[in-house]
């Protein structure tokens, strides 16, 4: 009888583990929970959260997920699907991973809404030249208000 879990974590990109653990943690909207090799099937949707586990020597890994389903089927795989995944074996190094990567995704949200407002009002000015050069009625003295 097979003692460990197989493991797999999987974004749309890659596979990010594939291998074995003597026992594993993740937490869904009920909280935590933990998995052991003959765990019930099983099928949870996970949050934005840690998932760790410790392999056949004892040691600890982590993986921060964003959001994703895990199954457990057979009573020995263990499988995660996830949006994204930061693979990590110390936990303070893991913690200013994930710090970076949500620092880098808010800036680039940032720079995204900037510029669909700057094309927003591109496309608005333009709009106003058009009517404007067309001499359409009362509509060059609206468009004037909304200027100022």
């Amino acid at each position: 009888m097979t003692r460990t879990l197989h493991l797999t974590i999987a974004t749309p990109e890659t596979e990010v583990v594939n291998g074995a653990a003597c026992k594993m943690r993740a937490m869904d909207e009920s909280g935590s929970f933990g998995v052991l090799p003959g765990h019930a099937d099983l099928l949870t949707v996970l949050p934005s959260s840690l998932v760790r586990w410790e392999d056949e020597e004892g040691v600890r890994h982590y993986c921060a997920v964003r959001g994703g389903v895990l199954t457990v089927s057979g009573g020995y795989h263990v499988a995660i699907a996830c949006r994204k995944a930061l693979l990590g074996d110390d936990l303070h190094a893991l913690e200013a991973e994930i710090e970076a990567a949500r620092a880098g995704e808010e800036e680039a949200e940032r720079c995204a809404r900037v510029k669909q407002a700057q094309v927003h009002a591109r496309a608005v000015r333009q709009l106003m030249r058009y009517l404007m050069r067309n001499g359409d009625d009362g509509l060059s003295e609206i468009l004037a208000e909304y200027q100022s």
